[in-house]
């Protein structure tokens, strides 16, 4: 990537060539950013503000992403500044009922079991800061002004502080929000609804009412709360995310004021201040496609929904996570451009099932229907107390686990769209079996072999001189749906691409997943 100050010289005239640019300075940006610019991409990243974001945003980081930070090698740091959410808290009321364990339901499936609370604007800096280290930066204060397809790529105008600059690029992704300006002047319809209802958002220290280092769901007949545990403030007060519900399109102007005494009077939730206070409205929005020739949508600009579960800025990284490594290989010449058609393939269908997931919990969380609100009165204090106790002792709990972690995502690696049933492996992000993943931070293409006998560590490793891969080899599949002697082959971003029986590899893993050796 180019530095910033290379494009005030430039940018009066031609500002260049690159292989990507990306818009929008978001986490997904700068999370593509980091990942192209490390796999030797070269890219030019702007974002029409003055800087990283200061409002905290986005909050919680799951297990997937966690491991996707990782493989970028700035976890330590991610640990070292978040807050480890132990438990979902659900209540009713003034009333906390018994805790579900995160990270007791996802042990044993990740490395890092439950969810992490880090403000959207703490994960900005930390890329921020790990993308200049990798040697590229951010072009702050520039403004994308038109986007045409050209052959063969695309063609920018930026504004900048220093006028106006052309740029041609092969690639440009939108990562530029829900009201990305990509995908507008690309012409891709945003198709979805926006709810009638006002939220209110709260950043509270000092808070009372509420169990700490648990994510808190509580509702009333007519009222719902959603409380994340949030860092304490230099004083050492307790933070927590308050988010509720301000009523419909009638509802007056909403003040701070107004929440706070909304949330004391339903729930006994108290809090001596608070670092930032906004009202929003929740909406669920998908892109009708994600590629447009050469461009592409990531992040709030292909899906937005609501805010139940956390997941948004999560499937962002992840969406950037996937795409980088499909760019790099093409740009690379180690796979051929119809490589790119598998990132709308593998990724919107995880938009839409989130979407409508999102969606229907949202629904009976805040609908005013009166059957739903009788529903909502009577059956948290006599069924769910049962039910929360009895959770985390089902199989159904670490499904859910797996499901909110993210970890239990499943593209289908032929490319086909025909539903049928899906491998436990294959087509999933490699299953941990508490030794393996320390080989994913290399992020190539690379054969994974487990528990093999002599013949098979033959076979595996003709293969792999065949393909020209690493191969990595060890001792147990630990409690996976991994199997014993099974030669895997595993993709840069840690997705199983296709397994096969060593004596049969050289044949059946050739092209699986759009791996093309060389």
């Amino acid at each position: 990537m180019e530095h910033e100050d290379a494009m005030g010289q430039d940018e009066r005239h031609d500002a260049g060539s690159v292989d990507v640019l990306v818009v929008g300075a978001g986490p997904t940006g700068l999370m593509l950013a980091n990942w192209l610019v490390k796999l030797g991409v070269r890219v030019v990243l702007i974002d029409g503000k003055d800087g990283p974001t200061v409002e905290s945003r986005a909050l919680g980081v799951h297990s997937r992403s966690m491991e996707i930070y990782d493989q970028l090698g700035v976890v330590d740091r991610v640990l070292a500044e978040s807050v480890h959410a132990e438990s979902v808290r659900p209540g009713f009321g003034r009333r906390a009922f018994a805790p579900v364990p995160l990270g007791g339901l996802s042990r044993g499936l990740s490395p890092y079991p439950g969810m992490h609370m880090l403000e959207q604007s703490a994960n900005e800096r930390l890329l921020v800061d790990n993308l200049q280290a990798l040697g590229g930066s951010v072009r702050w204060g520039h403004r994308l002004a038109s986007l045409d397809q050209v052959d063969g790529g695309v063609v920018a105008v930026v504004e900048g502080p220093m006028g106006t600059a052309t740029l041609s690029a092969r690639f440009a992704v939108g990562c530029d929000g829900a009201s990305s300006r990509v995908r507008t002047l690309s012409g891709i319809a945003f198709q979805g609804t926006t709810s009638r209802q006002t939220f209110y958002l709260v950043d509270a220290v000092g808070v009372t009412g509420l169990p700490p280092a648990s994510v808190n769901i509580r509702q009333e007949a007519t009222e719902f709360l959603l409380a994340f545990p949030m860092r304490p403030d230099d004083a050492g007060r307790n933070g927590q995310r308050l988010i509720g519900t301000a009523g419909d399109d009638d509802t007056p102007s909403v003040t701070e004021d107004f929440a706070r005494r909304r949330m004391a009077d339903a729930f006994g939730v108290t809090y001596e201040d608070y670092r930032w206070f906004s009202t929003y409205r929740i909406h669920h929005r998908i892109a009708a496609h994600f590629r447009t020739g050469s461009v592409f949508l990531a992040g709030d600009a292909a899906h937005v929904h609501s805010p139940v579960g956390a997941q948004g800025m999560n499937t962002g990284l992840q969406d950037a996570h996937n795409l980088a490594f499909k760019l790099a290989d093409v740009l690379a010449g180690r796979a051929p451009e119809t490589l790119l058609g598998r990132y709308e393939a593998e990724r919107r269908p995880v938009a839409v099932r989130l979407l409508t997931t999102t969606d229907l919990v949202f629904r009976g969380l805040t609908s005013s229907s009166k059957v739903v609100m009788a529903v909502r009165r009577y059956v948290p204090r006599v069924v769910l107390p049962v039910a929360v106790a009895l959770f985390p002792r089902l199989p159904v709990g670490r499904r859910l686990a797996g499901y909110l972690g993210q970890i239990r995502i499943h593209y289908w690696m032929d490319g086909s769209t025909v539903r049928r049933r899906r491998d436990a492996v294959v087509g999933r992000r490699l299953q941990w079996t508490g030794e393996n993943f320390d080989v994913l931070r290399s992020a190539v293409w690379q054969l994974h072999l487990y528990a093999a006998d002599e013949a098979g560590i033959r076979h595996a490793e003709a293969a792999a001189r065949e393909f020209g891969l690493p191969l990595h080899r060890f001792a147990t599949t630990g409690s996976t749906p991994l199997r014993p002697g099974m030669l895997y082959l595993v993709r840069p971003d840690g997705f199983v691409a296709a397994a096969s029986r060593p004596e049969d590899a050289v044949q059946a893993l050739h092209g699986a997943g759009g791996y093309q050796p060389a």
